[in-house]
């Protein structure tokens, strides 16, 4: 009877040893493909015959864009936020990939707008990556590194970094891109300034984001459109969270084939070592509380035509190379300041992605969101102010904007808003 039920045990304690091992097989096999479609470290050529050859070949994409776009670097620094700031090397920066910058280094400093009188200091720019201290040597650039997960977060290679395509009209509006914006035209501007207040907006949908920025336009508004812009953004397709980011992007094509955000692609040439492109700024506006913004200029260097990007009094961040473009090769026809959201409609009806700080305009100081100081740069590179304004919301129900001048701010308006509500259904 013992021996009966010790072979009755042993076989049961078998069967099970046997399932239990099939069942950790199991796991492991959906953990080792879960890994290699999420970037984990291991070597894809090792473990391919798990994954679908659609998806191997994606991933060997994603492996190719990576190498090419993350330089080596000669220090690494760890942010609060996850980033990982990679230090490196100005001339390997990936602006050189492009033929015409191939061998050379970034250029002397340019010659700097005149602006007369200053009516505000700006506040000191701070990002959550250099706040304990660190920061990257002289001769070298801070770079956000790209990741496996931040790649795959969009349906091809080929679109991460990129915008969307959208139709663009005169007036701003289309392709489910929604604007609430003042802007001149008219004339040729040779740059544009500004004082942006930062916040951190809720955006509801994974492939939406919410944007405060300046823009400097020039071409048809076809296909031919050329952009340069800067500002703040929250972005979680692009970054893989809900912090506001200082960015970069610029297009020749009306965003279709070229530019990119930030270092992405060859383009821009960075040639600041204590401002990472892509990284979160710290701190943020709240409501009712304390307030925060950066300053922005961005404008065409008399001597060698490029177009410089400035932050705060006198921190350079770097330049567009002036070959870059076709109608910006000489000067901007229209400059644009606001925010911008994309409205998906994923749920049927209107984004909650908000604008700005989330509140309606009309709210004012330590409420709305705000741009202040606004100035354009003229053809004898003197900073004005904006004459002849127009003030533009494509959905005031949703998103709105008000416009005022004074003795302090200059030229500013308040803007943004909810989205989603009662009136903007």
């Amino acid at each position: 009877m013992a021996s009966s039920s010790s072979s009755s045990s042993s076989s049961i304690s078998s069967s099970t040893t046997s399932t239990t091992s099939k069942f950790i097989g199991l796991l492991l096999l959906l953990s080792l493909q879960v890994d290699l479609l999420l970037g984990s470290s291991l070597h894809l050529k090792n473990h391919t015959s798990f994954i679908p050859s659609r998806d191997i070949h994606r991933l060997r994409k994603v492996e190719a864009y990576l190498k090419r776009i993350n330089k080596p670097s000669i220090k690494t620094i760890h942010s609060p936020d996850g980033d990982v700031i990679e230090c490196v090397l100005s001339h390997i920066q990936p602006a050189f990939d492009h033929p015409q910058l191939r061998g050379q280094k970034p250029l002397v400093l340019p010659e700097r707008p005149s602006s007369g009188n200053e009516t505000a200091t700006e506040e000191s720019f701070n990002q959550l990556w250099s706040q304990s201290g660190e920061s990257c040597p002289t001769g070298s650039i801070p770079v956000r590194r790209t990741t496996k997960s931040d790649v795959l977060r969009v349906n091809s290679v080929r679109r991460f970094g990129r915008r969307l395509r959208k139709p663009i009209r005169r007036d701003s509006s289309g392709g489910g891109h929604e604007h609430a914006v003042v802007f001149v035209n008219g004339e040729q501007y040779y740059g544009a300034k500004a004082s942006i207040n930062v916040w951190a907006p809720r955006v509801t949908d994974a492939y939406e984001f919410s944007l405060s920025q300046i823009w400097l336009i020039s071409g048809s508004f076809g296909h031919d459109l050329n952009t340069i812009e800067a500002g703040w953004q929250v972005s979680p397709e692009l970054y893989g969270d809900n912090y506001p980011r200082f960015f970069t992007y610029w297009t020749t094509d009306a965003y279709q084939a070229t530019g990119c955000y930030n270092l992405l692609c060859s383009g821009f040439v960075q040639t600041n070592n204590k401002i990472a492109i892509g990284a979160a700024i710290s701190p943020r506006s709240s409501y009712n509380g304390r307030q925060f913004d950066i300053g922005l200029m961005i404008w065409k260097d008399p001597k060698h035509g490029h177009w410089w990007l400035e932050l705060g009094n006198g921190l350079l961040v770097g330049y567009w190379p002036v070959f870059l473009f076709s109608h910006l090769r000489s000067h901007a026809s229209m400059v644009q300041f606001g925010g911008e959201v994309v409205n998906s409609r994923s749920s049927g009806a209107h984004t909650g992605t908000q604008m700005g700080s989330g509140h309606f305009a009309d709210e004012g100081f330590e409420k709305a969101a705000y741009f202040r100081n606004l100035q354009v740069v003229d053809w004898d590179n003197n900073l004005l102010p904006l004459k002849n304004l127009h003030v533009l919301a494509d959905h005031p129900a949703c998103y709105d904007i008000r416009q005022g001048k004074n003795n302090v701010w200059g030229t500013y308006f308040y803007y943004g808003g909810p989205g989603r509500n009662p009136k903007c259904p």
